[in-house]
């Protein structure tokens, strides 16, 4: 029988799921009328719902107004956002971690897996895997015994496809449908509450030499900080290979924990994103809400 806490938690990711999906057809209107500058009324006509029941739902979704959350993804917002976060990026790398930025961060432990394990494809890697609700749609939350190891996210009817793509990974591995063992590390992500520095997330890094020293870069930038391509690039003392490091980027493996959506153009344009310019959207503009609210 499931704890009230857990109970609870489960809830509050079923809303918050619930609740993207309004989000994303909100997101989705403004991305082609942006230039029209469409007022909150004409948004909440095209994501279903009232003004009113916008306006709560974003405070209850990401903890911020949507006017709020429209000027965290505006491109001038973005670039100021670059430069705020130059020191704080640069001071988080030489004290690592657990430096300045991080109080209201996912706090993560990673190891990564030998070349050779992965480069036999993932040939006796057992790995449990489950679908859960989160704020940006379907989790699917793939775990070794060794930690988190693989995280995608789905809309509604693509969650086998999402399957389908991070198998594709590591074809040879061994992979066992379990999502009570996965639940824990669901809540463990997406619930802000659970979020402590003495209980780090366990991450296990799958990937070439090069793949993995580009995702142990992305794991110091703190939430509600942006970093470009090239910075990650001179941090990982490649500074003219921003373009490999995009490719290394493209293949994060365990979306959100290593946050690639932190990742923007030098100009502060959102680039591309494996799951989608939305979600990465949805994220940028729902970790703005974390932070603002712990201020």
């Amino acid at each position: 029988m499931l704890s009230p806490d857990r109970v609870s938690n489960s809830t509050h990711l079923a809303e918050a799921a619930a609740d993207y999906d309004v989000v994303r057809r909100a997101i989705g209107h403004i991305r082609g009328h942006w230039r029209e500058q469409p007022a909150i009324e004409t948004i909440a006509e095209a994501a279903g719902v009232t003004p009113t029941e916008l306006h709560h739902l974003f405070r209850r979704w990401a903890g911020i107004t949507p006017k709020a959350f429209l000027q965290a993804l505006t491109l001038d917002g973005a670039r100021q956002l670059l430069r705020d976060s130059a020191s704080v990026l640069d001071a988080t790398y030489e004290v690592g971690l657990s430096g300045p930025g991080r109080l209201h961060d996912l706090f993560v432990t990673h190891e990564a897996m030998s070349p050779g394990e992965w480069k036999s494809g993932g040939e006796g890697l057992n790995i449990r895997f489950g679908f859960h609700p989160s704020p940006f749609g379907t989790a699917v939350v793939m775990a070794t015994d060794r930690g988190l190891a693989g995280l995608a996210l789905a809309d509604a009817g693509k969650e086998r496809a999402a399957l389908a793509d991070m198998k594709g990974r590591w074809p040879k591995a061994t992979y066992v449908e379990d999502a009570a063992a996965t639940a824990p590390l669901a809540r463990r992500i997406f619930d802000p509450s659970q979020w402590r520095p003495e209980q780090p997330l366990r991450v296990v890094l799958i990937g070439t030499d090069w793949e993995v020293r580009v995702w142990e870069a992305l794991l110091h930038i703190p939430m509600g900080r942006l970093a470009t391509y090239s910075n990650i690039a001179g941090k990982v003392r490649s500074p003219a290979a921003a373009r490999a490091v995009g490719a290394a980027v493209g293949k994060n493996p365990i979306c959100f924990v290593v946050p690639c959506h932190r990742v923007v153009g030098k100009s502060g344009e959102l680039t591309g994103y494996h799951w989608g310019l939305t979600r990465k959207r949805a994220m940028l503009g729902w970790e703005a809400g974390q932070v603002a609210a712990a201020a």
